[in-house]
């Protein structure tokens, strides 16, 4: 079934269109969990939808009234690193556009390869670097969705990135802003990786989010997207990393990180 088919199916199952779709990273799930008239599909049973597989993703899809406004939630993403062709990987993200969605949040768990972003940090994306060695674009272009070659100048949207940083002046919470680097994983980097990750720019690494963006620009959405620091890259520390570990910073900012977004989608709707 193609992502076409995949929309109308969601469309004719869900109590309306949702105006916002909001990928949720490890760790992050629980942000879909207080809703207003929530409804929750299984990635199984939606045709198309692979299996998620990495730690702490639900792998469900929640439709629900946020502060009143409807929106998607995608609890759990599919990685490359899953063996997921990239054009799976990128499924939801198509069907969301087909959909009628113009709104795209994303959500990551991430490393740190600055000092300065410390575990449990709130990073809003400004910039992306793609080490993944693809790219989701690659293959026949479909015309319906987007141009062949898409500009990637200013991905993530200026208007929303203020309005993100006077919310969070209000709310008082802190957030900074960061380059988000993405590899393929599973395996995590050496120190000689993170090194010549920061050097060329990097703040921020992580297996994800990337080819979701690019989609997403291609289909003409306005994108916004969160890291939250889990852990310090080892260019700071020899200890190994543990999921527990990544769990326990994302649950910690979690909270602020959905407070945010409440109010943002409030003032956008």
């Amino acid at each position: 079934m193609n992502y076409t088919e995949t929309a109308q199916w969601l469309k004719d199952r869900l109590p309306s269109v949702p105006q916002i779709g909001i990928i949720l990273g490890t760790g992050l799930s629980g942000m879909a969990d207080n809703l207003d008239d929530k409804f929750i599909i299984p990635y199984s049973e939606i045709p198309g939808f692979m299996k998620s597989t990495a730690p702490s993703h639900s792998g469900n899809l929640v439709y629900g009234l946020l502060r009143g406004v409807p929106v998607l939630f995608l609890q759990g993403r599919f990685h490359y690193y899953e063996g997921y062709r990239m054009e799976q990987v990128v499924f939801p993200v198509r069907v969301m556009a087909k959909m009628g969605i113009k709104t795209l949040i994303v959500t990551n768990a991430s490393g740190s390869l600055k000092k300065h972003l410390e575990p449990g940090a709130i990073v809003r994306i400004d910039d992306h670097i793609n080490f993944m060695g693809t790219n989701p674009l690659i293959g026949v272009n479909d015309d319906t969705l987007g141009e062949r070659f898409p500009s990637m100048n200013k991905l993530y949207d200026p208007f929303f990135a203020t309005m993100v940083n006077d919310i969070a002046a209000i709310e008082n919470i802190t957030i900074q802003e960061g380059v988000y680097l993405a590899v393929t994983g599973p395996s995590l980097e050496t120190k000689a990786e993170c090194a010549f990750m920061a050097n060329m720019g990097a703040d921020l690494v992580g297996m994800s989010t990337v080819p979701e963006v690019i989609t997403a620009r291609h289909c003409g959405m306005k994108v916004l997207a969160f890291s939250i620091v889990t852990n310090y890259s080892n260019l700071f520390h020899d200890l190994a990393h543990s999921q527990d570990e990544i769990r326990h910073h994302a649950g910690i900012s979690g909270a602020n990180l959905k407070r945010l977004l409440e109010v943002f989608i409030q003032r956008i709707s």
